[in-house]
């Protein structure tokens, strides 16, 4: 590989994955507040339809 598509990777990468590992994180962010909710039995039957029957 020439030095110039390394750099252009190296540089990429991460301007491809921090959206990504956002997105991520707020998805189990949410996910942990709705089990939390669903644990303290404070979420709204819309949430518990949503929500896994493991955590009922």
């Amino acid at each position: 590989m020439e030095w110039q598509l390394i750099v252009a990777l190296v540089i990429m990468i991460p301007v491809i994955l921090l959206p990504v590992a956002f997105v991520w994180y707020l998805n189990l962010g949410g996910m942990r507040l709705l089990l939390r909710a669903v644990r303290r039995g404070k979420a709204t039957d819309k949430q518990r339809a949503v929500a896994p029957e493991e955590a009922r």
